[in-house]
Order: structure tokens, then C-alpha cells, then sequence
């Protein structure tokens, strides 16, 4: 992917974003010259919106994934009247990698993509430039084939507390939630992934993504791990799987036919669906029922032939598993070697290229029943809510009432003689892992990559050889990703050309974006801390104050020779110090 224009045509902007702001990501020239792995660093003070572009970038495709025709499930909440997104009004322009068959020889291979919405109607778009391709204008919108004119995937990282980012994601996963709990009470088929296209890395899916990057790749694609942080590999690893959980009698009701005509009893409901179960039946008055949450990832074993599902697939790679019948409870325990990691190769090939994306999906879909405890309420709240604290208002589960959950996740760390818990490592590696693991597991697909501040916990080694860490995870794959990272970092744009630097300005509530009038590739941190971040100072604003002192005394005649002995005893080198003895020399040898 490749992306070209974006316009906000939304009367209300959105965020710090103005009605009207655009942005040429590329120009033909630049396309032309687009060679190889880049991102876009995104640059600029605290608040410029340059967290913004990259939501509303995330928000438009969230549009796109609940609206597209090929979607086969949408809560209700989503299909009232009058219902709109936000932005309500945008135009969007990119280029996209089409599948093979679709290019004719000696033609193009990179679509032209129009995505756009006016206020109070539908988001719409086209292929611009699809004579030039072996599709026909009807066919290609059926039937879901207009998926191939998406990204695969639109990925997101934040760090620390600023998450704003993760607005069109979580309302994504209530979705998910939302689409396999109606699956399991309406009996019907469920493919075992989740049918979206969004993906975010927070703390309740980065151990996943790692450890399908460690059970996957080999030794030289997980350089990037292993030569700042110094993980190895994996040893062991626990997942722990809560089947079921008690429901109410006003909750089995929802497992009942939707059609009033056809109104159940509770007692043929729970008969007539294989995942509910009675408990304390011979009490009427204490009666509770049980809804095994697996019942549609659980094999069947009465099909011919046998299907599997992905508890079974999870089961079979485990060095050894056990239920605990009274709390309904699977574990999983791993003892990683090479035998474990091809069991899961061969479990989880969904993917023709053996990723490890397949294992991930199957991850996703279980830890999104963590959200089983959110009423629809509040759900349907979320799905309208624009507000910021939105994930504030999500219960934290307990660690022993989560459905799903990975425990004694150890690794082969560099230097210690034992394995290290994962959960022992520091904010600044978790950040690295998190980051690059993302790179990692969706390196081989045309995706949209949007990573917020990755970098904060950096040492500022990690910091200046950050750019090179992403060019490592994209060795060998596709040019076909789109990638932005914002940053407060000089070396990330020490490290890449202007045209892929965008520094942003706020200027009286308008946000304005421009390219460096400077090479920022190889340009000094002093230059590009001047000319991006207005800050000419290079040393920190105490140690300024005191050399403002020491300047105020000159100033007033104090004894020069004092003063220059006082300086070089108080101070460390800096240009600051120099430039200001220098001025005192120079004004004793004047004067002598």
C-alpha cells in the first residue's frame, strides 16, 4: 500500500485535525524514486496533531471494515438510524498491491484507490485506473472482491498513556466480540479467525504476538530481537483456557429463536443448544445454567469426516495438557523445541506461506472473550462514543476470571544461564519486542503500519538504531507495506530522506504539515533538533540557566579570569560554554 492524498472534508475536522486540512503524502516524481522499505516519521511538538493523522487514518479504514458488504455480522447499535462515523466526511486517495491474476501483462501492478464520504451518505470508492486491469467493473465489487483494493491489514501501536490511537480499534473488537457470541447463541457456523482486517498491539495481545513471532521465524529473522534486547528464544510457556462461564435465565433467553413468532421456553433452549448446560437442576428456584464459551473452537467429533477446531489444534502442539472438571478449566503447558514449534506449523496453516499469522488469529479470537463481561449497554455506548476515556470504562478482569490467558512465559535471554520471566524484562524492552514484533508478524502482507511514539522508552542507542531495527524486520519481503511512526526522536529522522519526514505546526488551532527545506538523511541531532523542534539549546534548560548567570556576571565586569575558571569548574564541555569563554577572551584582548 501505497498512500497518495487525505483530505477532511468534515465540517467539524476531527481531533486537532481543521475541516479542510490535506495532506500529498507523494508526488509522481516521488513515486517513481519510492524504492524499498521507508516510513513515514511523522515530527513535531507535543500536540501538533501528529498523533491525529494517524487515527483518522485508522478511523476511515474502521469505517471501511464495518461497512463493507462481505461483512457477514453488525450489532444493532451500528445499524440504527441517523448513526454516522467519524469522520463523517473525508476523501482518501492510495495505491494497492492487486493479486496476480488480475494483472495484465506488461501492465501495472498497483491499483489507484479513491476512498471517499460525503456528510449523511455512505462511504464510497473506486478503482481509478482499472481499465488497465484484467477486471471487470461489476465483478470486482461482488462477492467481496472488493477487498482486494484494501490493505490486508491496518495495524496500530501506542505507547505509554497516550492511546488515542486505539479508539477505531477497541470499538473492532467488541465487534469481533460481539460476532462469535451471536454465532454461539443463533448455532451457527464460525470460522475460527476473526473476520476483520484491524489489529492492535496493547498489553492484553503483545505476549501473543511475540510468542508467535519466537515458535515461527528463525534465527536470523529475529535479529532484531536478539541484538538489542538479547532474547534468543522461547523455553516454556502456559495458556490457560476458561471454557465456561454461569449465565442468568435472562441470558439463555438470547440463545432462543429472534423471531417472536417462534419464542422458546428456557427449558427448550438449553436442550436444544449443545453449549448450554443446567446447574443445581433439581432446585428450580436455585437454577443456574453454564454457556461453554468453546463450543464453535472445539472439534466435532460426529462429523465425517472429523473437524478440528482451534482448542484441539492448541491441544495437540502442547507437551502436556489437563482439565480441571470442577472449574472447567484447560491447561496448556509447552516445553519449546524444535519439535514444538514444527507441531505448530503444522497446526496453524491457514497462511500458504507457513506465517505465523494463522497461530495469532486463532490467539485473537480468545482473548476477545475477555470481553464477555461488558453488558450491552455499555457496548453500545462504546460503539458511539468519540470520547477518549473510552477504555476506561472496560472492567479489568481478575486474571483468574479471563477466559484466556498466558502464564510462565519464559526466555533464552543473552547473559543469563537460565531462563527470565517475560513479564521481568524493562518498559524500554517490552516496548522493542512489542514494536518490532508487530513489523514481524505481518511482514510479508500489504499492510498499513501506524505506530505511535514506539520508541519513548528508548536508551538513545536503541533510539539511533531504531529505523534500522524496522529495515530488519522487513528483510526480504514485498515492498508493499505503508508505514508511519510518529516521533520526538532526531535519529529516526536522521535516518530518513525529507520527502519521508513530515513535520507538523500548530498555528492558532490549524494544523499545517511540511517537508524539511533541509537532507535530513545523515543530518546532524543538533540540526534537526534546531530546524524540526525550534530548539537550538544543546544542553538542558538548568545547566542553560546557570551559563545565563555566568553571562549576566560578564556583563556586569566581574573579573574575567575568575569567570572562566568559575565556568570550566561548574560546567561541562558544551558549544554553549565555549562560545560564551570565547566572548570573554576576546573582550580581555581587546581590551589589552
Amino acid at each position: 500500500m501505497k498512500l497518495l492524498r487525505l483530505k477532511i472534508t468534515d465540517p467539524e475536522g476531527f481531533r486537532s485535525l481543521q475541516p479542510d486540512f490535506e495532506h500529498h503524502f507523494r508526488t509522481e516524481w516521488d513515486l517513481q524514486e519510492d524504492q524499498g522499505f521507508a516510513p513515514f516519521v511523522c515530527a513535531g511538538p507535543n500536540g501538533s496533531g501528529k498523533s491525529n493523522l494517524l487515527e483518522v487514518l485508522a478511523a476511515i479504514f474502521y469505517q471501511l471494515e464495518v461497512l463493507r458488504v462481505r461483512r457477514s455480522f453488525l450489532p444493532e447499535a451500528l445499524q440504527e438510524p441517523g448513526f454516522d462515523f467519524t469522520p463523517a466526511a473525508f476523501e482518501l486517495d492510495y495505491l494497492i498491491q492487486v493479486p496476480l491474476e488480475y494483472i495484465k501483462p506488461d501492465g501495472p501492478a498497483w491499483a489507484r484507490v479513491g476512498v471517499w464520504k460525503k456528510n449523511d451518505e455512505p462511504v464510497r470508492f473506486r478503482w481509478e485506473n482499472q481499465s488497465e486491469f484484467n477486471a471487470d467493473i461489476y465483478e470486482s465489487f461482488e462477492a467481496g472482491h472488493a477487498d482486494i483494493l484494501f490493505p490486508k491489514y491496518v495495524l496500530g501501536y501506542s505507547s505509554g498513556e497516550n492511546e488515542i490511537l486505539s479508539l477505531p480499534f477497541f470499538k473492532m473488537r467488541f465487534i469481533q466480540f460481539d460476532e462469535y457470541w451471536n454465532a454461539l447463541t443463533q448455532q451457527q457456523s464460525y470460522p475460527g479467525h476473526p473476520d476483520t482486517r484491524l489489529a492492535y498491539l496493547d498489553s492484553g495481545f503483545s505476549q501473543a504476538i511475540l510468542l508467535c513471532n519466537l515458535l515461527y521465524h528463525d534465527t536470523e529473522t529475529l535479529r532484531p530481537f536478539r541484538e538489542d534486547v538479547g532474547v534468543e528464544g522461547i523455553t516454556e510457556f502456559r495458556i490457560i483456557i476458561r471454557r465456561s462461564i454461569e449465565i442468568d435465565e435472562a441470558e439463555v433467553l438470547a440463545f432462543g429463536s429472534q423471531d417472536e413468532s417462534r419464542r422458546e421456553s428456557v427449558d427448550d433452549i438449553v436442550r436444544n443448544n449443545p453449549a448450554l448446560v443446567v446447574l443445581d437442576a433439581e432446585d428450580s428456584e436455585k437454577r443456574a445454567y453454564r454457556v461453554n464459551l468453546m463450543t464453535l473452537l472445539e472439534g466435532d467429533e460426529t462429523a465425517s469426516p472429523r473437524t478440528d477446531g482451534i482448542i484441539d489444534q492448541l491441544t495437540r502442539c502442547a507437551t502436556c495438557s489437563y482439565l480441571d472438571d470442577a472449574t472447567d478449566t484447560l491447561y496448556l503447558d509447552y516445553w519449546v523445541n524444535d519439535a514444538t514449534k514444527q507441531a505448530f506449523r503444522e497446526n496453524f496453516d491457514f497462511d500458504v506461506n507457513k506465517s505465523p499469522i494463522a497461530l495469532f488469529q486463532a490467539l485473537q479470537v480468545l482473548l476477545t472473550l475477555n470481553l464477555y463481561t461488558v453488558s450491552e449497554q455499555l457496548k453500545n455506548d462504546l460503539y458511539k462514543s468519540d470520547s477518549l476515556y473510552v477504555s476506561e470504562t472496560v472492567p479489568t478482569l481478575a486474571s483468574d476470571q479471563r477466559i484466556m490467558r498466558i502464564k510462565e512465559f519464559k526466555l533464552k535471554k543473552t547473559g543469563s544461564e537460565e531462563p527470565v520471566l517475560l513479564k521481568s524484562l524493562s518498559d524500554g524492552e517490552h516496548q522493542l519486542l512489542h514494536s518490532l514484533g508487530l513489523c514481524l508478524l505481518f511482514r510479508n502482507t500489504c499492510s498499513l503500519f501506524l505506530l505511535d511514539e514506539p520508541e519513548t522508552h528508548f536508551n538513545p542507542d536503541w533510539r539511533s538504531n531504531f529505523v534500522t531495527r524496522l529495515h530488519q524486520c522487513f528483510t526480504g519481503s514485498e515492498d508493499n507495506h505503508e508505514m508511519l511512526v510518529t516521533t520526538h526522536t532526531p535519529f529516526l529522522i536522521s535516518d530518513s530522506k525529507p520527502e519521508k519526514v513530515l513535520v507538523f505546526k500548530k498555528d492558532n488551532g490549524t494544523v499545517s504539515v511540511t517537508k524539511p527545506d533541509y537532507n535530513t538523511l545523515g543530518a546532524s541531532i543538533n540540526k534537526i533538533t534546531m530546524n524540526t523542534f525550534n530548539k537550538r539549546e544543546t544542553i538542558g534548560g538548568h545547566a542553560q540557566a546557570e551559563l545565563e548567570k555566568f553571562r549576566s556576571r560578564f556583563n556586569e565586569g566581574q573579573d574575567k579570569e575568575q569567570l572562566i575558571a568559575e565556568i570550566n569548574q561548574t560546567l561541562g564541555d558544551s558549544v554553549e560554554k565555549v562560545l560564551l569563554i570565547k566572548t570573554i577572551l576576546d573582550s580581555m584582548e581587546a581590551q589589552g
